[in-house]
């Protein structure tokens, strides 16, 4: 059966088609980490944020699509000349980080050749104004102040950049076999240096040591002096005495001493030559005679001694056992007779 449709139907079915139309064109769904620039006849009247958005169809339209989240962009490898004319090949990245999608989109034309352009230009400029070696030790100061001077930069974009880092700083070949030898030499310097010291310290303690040694062998002799000079004091002290015992015996007119100091001094002075290590072998031009007077009288200043011990002794002591000639007991007969 054929549906008999007026003029009144067909205008409701297009009126819905319609609004549908509109609907959909007015409804703008808008990822996370995106916002929308909304354009009103070619102007900027405002931006969508992530989620469900409402505009005007047919009137607004949308402008631009931006990433707001952190973009990594790669500066590609560039010749740069350092303040020393020496050529390298350097590159790096940039992260930056849109903060506002209306500047973004309106105030720089082609975000991402403007950042990488104005990045590129201020590493020769930066690195331009450095050594090579300042160049190649230098990294952190170079990114920061690339950082500092790319972001104040790329500020009015509203545009963060976050971090600018070097990659890779190449010098030429025959550069760095200039380097790697001046390495080494620097290197064998330090090493002879270090040798040097070594040696220096070796030494200055060997002569600490020897110092000391020198110092403990003097002490060494001078407590031996102190001990020999101590020794002839003693000696002399002993002779003074003995000296002085034999002047008295000769104030008293005792003979026998004297005999006995000379006899003393002429034994004394045959026992030197004896034990002399040139002369074995020696005359004596002396009298037999005289020798055996002076031992005479040693041996009467003995008898004399003991008669004086005997005389000191009381006649109540008993008589001494070395005085009985005849050896046998007290009271028995015997050749002897004991001194009272």
């Amino acid at each position: 059966m054929p549906i008999d449709i007026s003029g009144f139907g067909i205008l409701v079915i297009a009126i819905v088609i319609l609004a549908i139309i509109i609907v959909s064109m007015s409804v703008k769904a808008v990822p996370q980490g995106y916002e929308y620039t909304i354009e009103r006849f070619g102007r900027y009247t405002k931006t969508l944020p992530p989620g469900l958005g409402m505009i005007l169809p047919i009137i607004d339209r949308i402008g631009a699509q931006l990433n707001m989240m952190e973009t990594v962009l790669d500066v590609p490898s560039q010749e740069v000349i350092t303040r020393d004319n020496a050529l390298v090949q350097v590159d790096g990245v940039v992260f930056y980080q849109v903060l506002n999608a209306a500047q973004a989109a309106y105030e720089v034309r082609n975000l991402e050749r403007a950042i990488l352009n104005l990045t590129m230009t201020n590493i020769r400029t930066v690195m331009g104004s450095m050594d090579l070696d300042e160049l190649l030790s230098n990294r952190d100061s170079i990114n920061t102040r690339l950082l500092q001077v790319v972001d104040d930069a790329t500020e009015p974009w509203g545009v963060k950049v976050t971090r600018i880092e070097i990659k890779d700083i190449t010098p030429p070949a025959d550069l760095v076999d200039s380097m790697a030898r001046q390495m080494k030499a620097e290197r064998d310097k330090r090493a002879t240096v270090l040798v040097a010291e070594g040696d220096r310290q070796a030494e200055i303690l060997r002569a600490e040591g020897m110092k000391q040694a020198e110092i403990l062998a003097a002490e060494g002799r001078r407590e031996a002096a102190f001990r020999d000079a101590e020794a002839r004091e003693r000696e002399a002290e002993a002779e003074a005495k003995a000296t002085a015992m034999v002047s008295q015996a000769i104030a008293r007119g005792d003979v026998n001493a004297v005999n006995y100091f000379v006899a003393q001094r002429y034994v004394d002075a045959l026992g030197k030559f004896a034990d002399s290590a040139n002369q074995k072998t020696f005359f004596l031009p002396v009298d037999a005679a005289g020798v055996i007077g002076a031992i005479g009288g040693i041996a009467e200043i003995a008898r004399e001694s003991m008669e004086q011990r005997e005389a000191a002794r009381g006649p109540w002591e008993p008589p001494s056992g070395n005085d009985n000639t005849g050896g046998g007991a007290p009271g028995g007969g015997g050749s002897g007779s004991s001194r009272p």
